[in-house]
């Protein structure tokens, strides 16, 4: 019987803990590599004049208005958020230390989607190849047609690249009878799935126990797990079989439950399944 590969560890928005103004800062990168984890996970936000910075929310307070970060040029920005990181950065501190979880928080006018390559999700993920390499990121997104870009672009230069439909986005705010459509969606979530062409499974950890993880296990796909922060969920999850890859915002924690498990095999990442394109 074949021993089961260890589960793998990502530091959510840079492995902040509970410090909201450490998130996604070189701070908590530098904590995360200390660590020697997996991967590191971070938001990326698009700025009005195109330059690609690490942080969560799409908004920021400027006086008492809250404005869009895709309303703000980088200066604007930079003067409002002085622990910041900018994309590129980042992705020059992992280079040749450690895998990159590159979560998409901004998508692209409608018209760019017609040509995949044109697309600011594919730039940023073009990007972080050139750098890393292909085998070396991960790219997340929650909208079906940013990853179907993404899938489309990386199928046509060749990359073997792992690219994730996140399932678990906030209904909070929303009418009742969307509420119920979303997480329809996303419990079963065959039809996005196929449509996007996403070949990596991503769900918070509610929706993964309720049937998200038998979903990927069905459909041969990596499953990767979020966000993992208490000891009884890590040391459920860490379990070699439960998930490829769980994100959490509490890494040490969470390689101190994987360290619970005999180690077996090099924790390297599948590679993505080859899908057969469909015709347009």
């Amino acid at each position: 019987m074949r021993a089961k590969e260890p589960v793998l560890v990502s530091a959510h928005r840079c492995g902040a803990g509970g410090d909201r103004g450490l998130e996604n800062t070189r701070v908590a990168l530098e904590n995360a590599l200390d660590l020697a984890v997996d991967f590191v996970e971070f938001d990326v936000q698009r700025c009005a004049d195109g330059t690609l910075v690490l942080f969560h929310d799409d908004w920021m307070w400027v006086g008492d208005r809250r404005v869009p970060l895709a309303a703000l040029s980088f200066e604007e920005f930079a003067s409002r958020a002085p622990h910041f990181l900018r994309y590129e950065e980042v992705l020059e501190a992992l280079a040749g230390v450690t895998r990159a979880h590159i979560d998409l928080k901004f998508t692209s006018p409608d018209s760019l989607y017609a040509e995949a390559a044109a697309t600011w999700e594919v730039q940023a993920a073009r990007r972080a190849v050139q750098v890393l390499g292909a085998d070396q990121v991960i790219v997340t997104t929650l909208e079906d047609k940013a990853v179907r870009a993404v899938r489309d672009w990386s199928d046509q230069e060749g990359h073997d690249l792992l690219v994730g439909l996140s399932l678990g986005r906030s209904v909070r705010g929303l009418p009742w009878h969307r509420q119920v459509r979303v997480r329809v969606s996303e419990l079963l979530p065959r039809l996005r799935y196929t449509e996007s062409r996403a070949n990596l499974v991503v769900a918070k950890h509610t929706l993964a126990r309720l049937g998200v993880a038998a979903f990927a296990r069905r459909r041969g796909l990596p499953l990767l797990v979020w966000t993992v922060d208490t000891e009884d969920s890590l040391r459920y999850w860490m379990r070699p079989g439960r998930a490829w890859l769980v994100t959490s915002n509490e890494p040490a924690l969470a390689l101190t439950a994987r360290d619970g498990f005999p180690r077996h095999r090099s924790g390297r990442p599948p590679r993505p399944p080859r899908t057969r394109r469909r015709p347009a």
